[in-house]
């Protein structure tokens, strides 16, 4: 029994440690100014990895203080989280399958439209009320004046790779034509009637385009880029998590067979 429960206390003592890159995850995402403005996915991944990292210290006090419900509620429990991390696994994936950017002719950055992202993401952005939120968050950000320090030729920043954030939010769409003069500075449009996020642009520091669609979308590549990243962490936590759980549950089986193997020795002696 007592080697059992070392077995279960130690098994415990890894899934603690899983709960790690859960709540690295979670945090990580808190530090992206995209996340940070929007604030969805990283308080239930650092929540989940928090209660993850309390039910596996549970299990580790009741498996070396032989506390036979704290591991009752370990197994309960733990099955619960990783059902719910699975979920969420899947859920991240579905909603980030979708995406991706459109070359504009001698540009080395891409540009972004809603409407390649999915449903469940474009409702997020989609009402006048939540966008304003995130438009004052990020125009507070030095997500764009940066950018006036590094590049100050026209070529360099054509030929620069700007984050979806940037190139949305930054500068007005190519095709409307508006002439450089820096990275946040652009005039003389040669054609505003080809999109509405043309008459959108302005050059007022704190407005540029954190109004357009382009925006909105290079928004959502960034989330995409940031939540498939975090994604693959979960993923393989979870697996690690999987490994884990099986492992404590024949654990678990050998102590109750070996308990009552020596009760049923004691009562025959």
């Amino acid at each position: 029994m007592a080697l059992s429960n070392n077995v279960i206390g130690a098994i415990n003592f890894v899934a603690m440690l899983l709960s790690v890159p859960v709540i690295g995850a979670g945090i990580w995402l808190t530090t992206q100014a995209d996340n940070a403005c929007v604030k969805i996915l990283q308080w239930p991944v650092i929540i989940l990895g928090i209660l993850i990292l309390v039910v596996a210290l549970a299990g580790f006090v009741g498996a070396f203080w032989r506390v036979q419900y704290l591991l009752v509620f370990y197994l309960i429990a733990m099955l619960i989280l990783i059902i719910l991390l699975g979920c969420l696994v899947v859920f991240v994936y579905m909603v980030t399958i979708k995406g991706s950017g459109h070359v504009e002719p001698s540009r080395a950055y891409l540009e972004y439209k809603t409407d390649d992202f999915s449903g469940w993401l474009k409702r997020r952005v989609r009402s006048s009320y939540k966008w304003d939120r995130i438009r004052v968050c990020l125009s507070s950000t030095s997500l764009c004046s940066e950018l006036n320090q590094s590049y100050r030729m026209a070529q360099d920043f054509f030929n620069a790779h700007l984050t979806p954030l940037q190139s949305g939010c930054c500068k007005p769409p190519t095709q409307c034509g508006y002439t450089f003069v820096n990275p946040t500075y652009w005039i003389s449009p040669i054609n505003t009637a080809v999109d509405m996020d043309c008459l959108q642009w302005s050059n007022e520091q704190t407005q540029l385009c954190y109004a357009c669609d382009s925006c909105k979308a290079g928004l959502l590549a960034n989330l995409r880029k940031e939540w498939r990243r975090a994604d693959l962490i979960l993923l393989i936590t979870l697996v690690a998590l999987i490994w884990v759980y099986l492992i404590g549950c024949c654990a678990f089986r050998n102590a109750k067979t070996e308990d009552l193997f020596r009760k049923y020795k004691q009562g025959y002696t």
